[in-house]
């Protein structure tokens, strides 16, 4: 394999002779100054090279929610992002008699803000280091994959180790290509975040689930946290002594915001994507994987929705959750729509013979690179073998009792370990989380709810032939005996299942009946309880996980012996289809992995189909039309009245004759974009991007210049809104507006 600062050269080579389309790629910082005359073309006046600096104007006032985007827009450490990225924070905080989802939230001064959910954090990115070759150390081409993953693990762990040896940081080691290169990325960590504001539902979710991921687009998707830090400006946990955090850096608003083909570039925390992924993963991915975590999604919803009155405590306490199911289970339907009707698979595979055609044309190429392709789909085909009884199990800890005791469980076994040989997610540096998570769980639990989805994904699992299932599990059902093969009479299944339905919940309800997990003193007592507690205790949902656990482990140790497995392959398949496509002139970008990265273009509309043109624009005259006073198309009255006397104040856009509120851009993002900033070419923030287009969705897998867009909330009805509606005039006047 090359040296991987070869690589690199390479790819800054190739990205400085080739022409790469404005829209295409989420950029990593280092790679800005290979590619400026295509950002100066697309109109950015900044010197490419002042992004690359972490700690500098504008990237240090990016910061990551770990999950969303957010960036510092004052002194005083305000916080904005999408509605739906405090939506958590906001459910957490809103009961039956003060619904703040409904009535929203406003904090007209510091002691009016609200602590966050448990948890929530303020991720600054301070430091980014390569560490492949140290990553890499002791690998040879002959260990097994057990212990290849153990050598990547641990000198992971190590790297992590010493980075947070300064308790201020979070630190983690990130692989790029499918494991070419390591990066250690260092991040302030802020622990005290605070509710500011966000309006009500029916700003911020105009539209619900049904305008998602469509256009035209009415969406007020924005709200305001608070970082806040001790007296010495020093992360800390919540106190009442803490003072707002003071950033280098903050963004400034520019309310005149932008026109058709302005410049606009976004900069943030991109989850992830698969654009160099096998036709055999696309394959799976799109006919089953999607499919059916769609029809558990869907099945989790209408649970939900049946077991819950709208506004009741328990709807209030899983409206999080419901957003959650419903945003992905639109996602996958809107992913295997684009799959079914295009050529997806068919151009991915005519890809990889080109690729491997390419290779073994030229010996020294053969010799450089091989066939990884062969024994890399073959592991990931046996990576599969199970994936039916695995995704079961991963839904079926969509239950807070199971997926309690287990975690309470595994940090008993794991405390028994030197800090550094524990699994992930269990070292000291997680135990914070893990009680944050704990003392959550009342504010997102309802009894009821609970039993009828463990109910319906142990339906799901006594369905699995008997070989796929788990021994220990099915003794403690008392499924020891069930056959799940179909029976041609269908009075006999329905029978069977009958039976099993009622064996099943007769079983969950003495469980939920005796279990002491839904007590939030009982949760946290648990975390410094040894093993030989869990092994005696009594508590149902225990014994079920100190039961399963060996079974539990023995695939997560397969998991891992096969991810070491794989990463003998997937670096060399990465490193001849980098070398592939910097030999053809094709641009060269990692895919997404929730690290800062920066993807950049235009104002502009598109053509989702023949005959049809999408402008760029929407305005408050659109509300006004979609609503119909019912949710989700139920704007507040007083909004409606402002848009009825055209009351736009100095957020009039003459072009449009009103305030603009939502516009499209073709630039690249995908989940975990979500609240970044929207900046123009001097990098003020003109925006919010909060969504994508339909016929973008699959752009996680293959991206499409003519169709891919992003949806942005305009700055100008933020501040409309915040003004008029909310009167959040003391916000307004915090933040550094210009025109």
């Amino acid at each position: 394999m090359k040296n991987v600062k070869q690589l690199l050269t390479l790819a800054v080579l190739a990205l400085n002779s080739m022409l790469v389309s404005a829209d295409e790629g989420m950029w990593q910082p280092n790679q800005l100054p290979a590619i400026t005359e295509e950002l100066t073309k697309a109109g950015l006046t900044l010197n490419p090279k002042d992004l690359t600096d972490l700690t500098g104007f504008p990237m240090g006032a990016i910061v990551s929610l770990g999950g969303c985007t957010a960036s510092f827009v004052s002194d005083q450490g305000l916080v904005a992002t999408n509605h739906h990225c405090v939506y958590g924070s906001v459910q957490y905080n809103s009961t039956p008699e003060n619904n703040l989802l409904d009535n929203g939230f406003l904090a007209k001064n510091f002691a009016e803000e609200l602590p966050a959910t448990p948890g929530t954090r303020i991720y600054v990115t301070e430091e980014i280091t390569e560490v492949t070759q140290l990553i890499k150390n002791n690998i040879s081409e002959t260990m097994s994959g057990t212990a290849r993953y153990k050598v990547i693990d641990d000198n992971s762990k190590k790297l992590v180790a010493e980075c947070e040896s300064d308790e201020r940081y979070r630190c983690r080691v990130v692989n790029f290509h499918g494991g070419l290169e390591y990066y250690l990325f260092k991040q302030l960590t802020i622990r005290d975040v605070r509710l500011v504001h966000a309006p009500a539902s029916s700003i911020g979710k105009f539209g619900g689930d049904i305008d998602n991921w469509m256009w035209p687009r009415h969406t007020g998707d924005y709200g305001f946290y608070r970082a806040y830090v001790n007296k010495d400006g020093q992360p800390a946990d919540f106190s009442e002594d803490n003072v707002p955090y003071q950033p280098k850096h903050h963004l400034k608003l520019n309310k005149s915001g932008v026109d058709n083909d302005d410049y606009i570039m976004v900069i943030g925390y991109p989850g992830r994507t698969n654009r160099y992924r096998t036709a055999y993963e696309v394959e799976n991915m799109f006919t089953w994987t999607y499919p059916q975590a769609k029809t558990y999604r869907e099945e989790l919803i209408e649970l939900i929705h049946t077991n819950s009155a709208p506004g009741s405590e328990a709807r209030i306490k899983y409206e999080s959750t419901l957003a959650g199911l419903a945003n992905y289970a639109k996602n996958y339907g809107s992913m295997i729509h684009s799959y079914n009707k295009g050529s997806f698979l068919t151009r991915k595979q005519a890809l990889e013979s080109k690729i491997t055609k390419w290779v073994q044309s030229d010996p020294k190429r053969k010799e450089n690179y091989g066939e990884p392709l062969a024994s890399l789909n073959k592991l990931l085909k046996e990576d599969n073998k199970q994936q039916v009884r695995d995704l079961i199990l991963s839904y079926m800890r969509y239950s807070k009792m199971l997926s309690s005791a287990e975690q309470l469980h595994r940090l008993a076994i794991e405390k028994n370990k030197p800090n550094i040989e524990r699994e992930n997610g269990y070292q000291e540096r997680d135990v914070a989380r893990i009680e944050q998570n704990m003392k959550s769980v009342d504010r997102r639990y309802d009894e009821t709810i609970d039993q009828s989805i463990l109910l319906a994904m142990l339906t799901h699992y006594a369905a699995l032939p008997k070989s796929e299932r788990i021994s220990s599990i099915d003794s403690f059902f008392g499924l020891t005996d069930y056959l799940a093969e179909d029976t041609k009479d269908n009075a006999a299944a329905k029978n069977k299942a009958a039976k099993l339905a009622k064996k099943l919940t007769a079983k969950l309800k003495k469980m939920y009946q005796k279990t002491e997990l839904n007590s939030q003193s009982q949760r946290l007592a648990l975390m410094d309880k040894p093993v030989e507690y869990f092994n005696n205790s009594q508590d149902p949902f225990i014994k079920l996980a100190v039961a399963s656990f060996t079974e539990r482990q023995a695939i997560e140790d397969k998991a891992k012996q096969l991810s070491g497995d794989i990463q003998a392959y997937r670096p060399k398949y990465m490193e001849a289809l980098i070398a592939y496509f910097n030999a053809n002139k094709l641009p060269v970008y990692a895919d997404a992995n929730s690290t800062l990265r920066i993807t950049y273009g235009n104002v502009k509309g598109y053509s989702p189909q023949d005959g049809l043109l999408a402008v760029p624009f929407t305005t408050l005259e659109g509300i006004t039309a979609k609503n119909t006073g019912v949710t989700p198309f139920d704007a507040p009255q007083k909004q409606l009245d402002l848009i009825d006397k055209k009351h736009y104040g100095e957020y009039l856009e003459k072009s449009l004759g009103s305030v603009p509120v939502n516009y499209l851009g073709n630039l690249d993002i995908t989940g975990g974009n979500s609240g970044s900033p929207t900046l123009n070419s001097n990098a003020e923030m003109v925006g919010l991007v909060f969504d994508g287009v339909y016929e973008s969705i699959i752009g996680d897998w293959d991206y499409d210049t003519k169709l891919n867009r992003s949806i942005h909330v305009d700055v100008r009805y933020i501040l409309w809104a915040m003004q008029y509606v909310d009167g959040a005039d003391n916000l307004i006047a915090e933040m550094d507006i210009v025109e």
